[in-house]
């Protein structure tokens, strides 16, 4: 079985208290986007993980396919398998890549083993994989407060759109992002500012993490003002960075030569 774990993009994103857990509530809205990675799953003699694409660090026990497994593997008698992960959703990019990889292999298990897990119990599991697994889950646009995982799908007046993503060679940090951020409130709530016109979020509508972000890496910034200077209505980073994305009209030509490699760019029509 093969499945295609797509990314997301934040649509405002504003931290709005520390919890007594040490985690963070926020306000954003999730919205789904076409980068995306592939895995592949097939029953094996061993468990095994093995990868292409953008190198991968760290174990594999570490990465959100396998603790994706091992969760469901305590409570269902899963047989051993063979999986591969094709990773092209970039990582430190504020993209919810490995959070896609983790919530779509439960959702593969699910089916592929007739587990009959509600959406419901999918997203308590996916939840204790991470607090952007559970968007994955529903994967449609949706304002989410909490962690991330208290979700309500929204309308959002974007069809027909182009969206164009910059990805430059960095990769931001989420724990150090969160360091340099004072957590606030909204003085208008992202519930209303999202069914403003999008030719308004320009000046009503933050990435509070810019604010963080952005001192320590101007490039990004850059890449900001850069969407803007090509004509996007809306542009904004990521979660916690490093990808900006910019909304059109229309597609500029020649994104190629204004953002050559190693920066890394995706579009598409919304």
């Amino acid at each position: 079985m093969i499945s295609f774990p797509n990314a997301k993009i934040n649509i405002g994103l504003y931290i709005t208290e520390k919890r007594s857990d040490g985690f963070h509530n926020l306000e954003t809205v999730f919205f789904p986007v076409g980068w995306s990675d592939a895995i592949e799953v097939a029953e094996s003699d061993e468990l095994r993980l093995t990868t292409s694409g953008i190198i991968i660090s760290g174990s594999p026990e570490s990465n959100l396919v396998m603790k994706a497994y091992s969760l469901l593997q305590k409570d269902f008698d899963l047989p051993v398998l063979k999986i591969h992960l094709h990773k092209q959703i970039p990582f430190g990019a504020g993209l919810g890549g490995g959070s896609a990889d983790g919530a779509f292999m439960l959702q593969m298990l699910n089916k592929l083993f007739n587990l009959n897990l509600s959406a419901d119990k999918l997203l308590d599991y996916a939840a204790v994989l991470g607090s952007d697994c559970p968007f994955f889950i529903l994967n449609k646009p949706v304002f989410a407060a909490g962690r991330g995982e208290i979700m309500n799908e929204i309308n959002l007046n974007v069809k027909g759109l182009y969206l164009l993503l910059v990805k430059p060679p960095l990769e931001v940090s989420t724990v150090k992002a969160f360091q340099n951020v004072v957590p606030r409130k909204p003085v208008v709530s992202l519930t209303e500012l999202i069914n403003l016109p999008v030719s308004n979020w320009k000046n009503n509508i933050i990435n509070q993490f810019e604010s963080s972000v952005f001192p320590q890496y101007p490039e990004i910034a850059s890449i900001k003002a850069q969407l803007y200077n090509l004509g996007a209505v809306y542009a904004s980073m990521s979660g916690s960075g490093s990808c900006v994305f910019g909304l059109f009209s229309e597609l500029p030509a020649g994104i190629e030569k204004r953002f050559p490699a190693p920066f890394l760019t995706f579009s598409q029509q919304i």
